[in-house]
């Protein structure tokens, strides 16, 4: 009896995905505040919102909805899921799982967006930080990218982080493990190949 007692005490309560979604866009909308508080910019300074935003190293970049660095953060959402699920063993749900990732994702974002990183980024490209209703569509990326992964199987994910990790490095000569490298320890070599695209 002691030790069905103690188990009782240990469970977690079960999040449902509705109510981790409802919890995550008011994450969302709290960090958009927080954006906004630290002095980023709500939209693009050109004026206008794109959906979708092609340019590589110009003034717009991360200003729209979405570009190509969203994938990256689609890619975030299929790590944070599998991590997640590592560490939780089972004993959190999808749903509080979601919630964690999304603090995690607004997190980043938050610092991202600080001096020191914008101007570490700024040494690589033209860049000023994302606009506000950059980093909303970059946090809705990552929800989806970790909705993605709690319903594909675990090799359609893996196939399609390995997939969009090369076609991003063809496309653009950046991704999301470079992004990281090139964040933590700066290659010069990795810049130059980049710029000579």
């Amino acid at each position: 009896m002691f030790q069905a007692m103690q188990q009782s005490t240990l469970a977690v309560p079960r999040l449902s995905l509705r109510a981790a979604v409802l919890i995550g866009l008011a994450i969302i909308a709290t960090l958009a505040w927080a954006h906004f508080w630290m002095g980023r910019s709500p939209i693009c300074k050109c004026g206008t919102v794109k959906p979708w935003h092609g340019g590589l190293g110009d003034a717009e970049m991360s200003q729209h909805l979405a570009d190509w660095y969203t994938f990256g953060h689609v890619l975030r959402g299929f790590v944070l899921y599998w991590l997640l699920s590592i560490a939780s063993r089972g004993h959190l749900s999808v749903g509080a799982r979601l919630v964690i990732a999304t603090l995690v994702e607004g997190a980043l974002e938050l610092v991202e967006n600080t001096p020191f990183i914008v101007d570490r980024m700024r040494a690589r490209a033209i860049y000023s930080g994302d606009s506000i209703v950059n980093s909303i569509g970059d946090m809705l990326a990552m929800v989806a990218g970790f909705l993605l992964a709690a319903r594909l199987p675990a090799w359609v994910t893996v196939l399609l982080l390995v997939a969009t990790e090369a076609a991003l490095l063809w496309l653009i000569r950046d991704n999301l493990t470079l992004g990281a490298i090139m964040l933590i320890y700066p290659v010069d070599a990795i810049k130059q190949w980049q710029l000579a695209g």
